[in-house]
C-alpha cells in the first residue's frame, strides 16, 4: 500500500512520541512491503510561534490531502497567557473541524502486565477491562447555541444550551453499531433521558438505528448510573456511545480507572477524509526533551490509525502484540516503572516495540 500520512509533532514531548511512532511505521513498512509518505506541520504552540497562529492554512491543507493524521500532542503553560483565540488548543479544535470529525474513540484497556497499576481494586481490576467509549464530537452542550452572559454585574447569568438533531444522534448512532458488529456486539448507550429532552430524543434515535443491527444487544444506561458502574464493574461494558458532554466525562473516567493514562491512544473520526489519531495524554513540558515520556500512547495511536483509518488490521494487531510483548518482558518507561522491571527511555521503548515487530516476521 501507498499512503499518505501528515504528521503533527505539537509541542512538548509530541516531537519525541511522534518520532518513535515513525519509527515503528518504518518497522511495518519493512515487514509488509508498504510505502508512507509522511510529512511534518505545523499546529499547536509550535505554530504560534513560527507563524503566529495555532493552525496555519498549509497544515489544514496538507490534513485535507493526507490519508491519515497522526498527533503528538498541543499547548503548554508557556501559552497560557495568549488570547483565547490563539492558544494551542484552539489549533486542535479547528484541525477537527476542518476535517468534520465528528466521533472520538477512545479504548481504556488494562494490559495484563500493568493490572498493579490500575486504581480499581484489585478484585474488580482481575475482571479486565477492554472497552471502547464512542463520544460524539461536535455537538451538544459544547456548540449549541445561544449561548453566553447577559445582565449587568452582581445579576448576570450564564447560557449553555445542549442541542442534538436527529441526523446528528443517527449518525454517531450507526459508527457506534459498526464498531460493537467488530468486537463483542454490545452496545450501552449513555444518556440522561430521564430529565433531558434531549436525551429522550437520542433514546428514541439510538433504538431506530438499532433495528438495523438485530445482532447487536443495545442497552441504555443513565449517565450518573453509567459512572458508578465503570468503577464498579467495568467488565460489564464493550462498547459505549455518548453524547459530547457526558463522554469528555466518562472517556476520561475510563482512562484514569486503568492507571497507565501514558498508554491510552485516541481516534477522530468523519464521514471519509483523513481522520485524526493522538494519545490521550498532554504534552507534558515537564519532561520535554528528557527522553522520559512514554511512547506506547502514540504508538497504539498509530495501530488505530491502521485499523481504522488505513483499513490494515493485520498492521494494526502487529502493532498491539509487538506492544503487549515489550510489556511482558517487563520494559518499562518512568511513568509505569515498578521495581524488578526494566526502566527504558522513551527512544529506547519504541526501539523495543520495533524490535517485537522485526521479530515477529521472522
Amino acid at each position: 500500500m501507498d499512503g499518505r500520512v501528515c504528521v503533527l509533532p505539537g509541542d512538548g514531548i509530541g516531537p519525541e512520541i511522534t518520532a518513535q511512532a515513525l519509527k515503528v511505521l518504518r518497522s511495518l513498512e519493512r515487514r509488509f512491503g508498504h510505502r508512507f509518505h509522511c510529512q511534518e506541520h505545523l499546529i499547536g504552540g509550535a505554530a504560534v510561534e513560527a507563524t503566529r497562529t495555532p493552525l496555519p492554512e498549509e497544515t489544514i491543507a496538507a490534513c485535507k490531502e493526507a490519508d491519515a493524521v497522526l498527533l503528538g500532542a498541543v499547548g503548554g503553560p508557556r501559552w497560557d497567557d495568549m488570547p483565547a483565540d490563539a492558544r494551542p488548543e484552539k489549533g486542535l479544535l479547528g484541525i477537527r473541524k476542518a476535517l468534520g470529525l465528528y466521533a472520538n474513540l477512545r479504548p481504556a484497556v488494562i494490559f495484563d502486565e500493568l493490572r498493579g497499576g490500575s486504581l480499581l481494586r484489585e478484585d474488580i481490576a482481575a475482571g479486565g477491562i477492554d472497552l471502547l467509549v464512542v463520544r460524539e464530537l461536535t455537538g451538544g452542550i459544547y456548540f449549541g447555541e445561544p449561548r453566553g452572559f447577559e445582565g449587568e454585574p452582581g445579576e448576570r447569568a450564564a447560557i449553555n444550551t445542549m442541542r442534538y438533531s436527529e441526523a446528528e444522534i443517527r449518525r454517531i448512532g450507526k459508527l457506534a453499531f459498526e464498531l460493537a458488529m467488530t468486537r463483542s456486539k454490545r452496545l450501552c448507550s449513555v444518556d440522561k433521558a430521564n430529565v433531558l429532552e434531549v436525551s429522550q430524543l437520542w433514546r428514541e434515535v439510538m433504538r431506530e438505528v438499532g433495528r438495523g443491527y438485530p445482532e447487536v444487544e443495545l442497552q441504555h444506561m443513565y449517565v450518573d448510573n453509567a459512572a458508578m458502574q465503570l468503577v464498579r464493574s467495568p467488565s460489564q461494558f464493550d462498547v459505549m456511545v455518548t453524547a459530547n458532554l457526558f463522554g469528555d466525562i466518562l472517556s476520561d473516567e475510563a482512562a484514569i480507572i486503568t492507571g497507565s493514562i501514558g498508554l491510552l491512544p485516541s481516534a477522530s473520526l468523519g464521514d471519509g477524509g483523513a481522520g485524526l489519531y493522538e494519545p490521550v495524554h498532554g504534552s507534558a513540558p515537564d519532561i520535554s526533551g528528557q527522553d522520559k515520556a512514554n511512547p506506547l500512547a502514540a504508538i497504539l495511536s498509530l495501530a488505530m490509525m491502521f485499523r481504522y483509518g488505513l483499513g490494515l488490521a493485520e498492521e494494526a494487531e502487529a502493532v498491539e502484540q509487538a506492544v503487549s510483548r515489550v510489556l511482558a518482558k517487563g520494559s518499562r518507561t518512568a511513568d509505569i516503572y515498578r521495581p524488578g522491571t526494566e526502566l527504558l527511555g522513551c527512544s529506547g521503548m519504541g526501539d523495543a516495540v520495533v524490535r517485537e515487530i522485526e521479530d515477529g516476521s521472522a
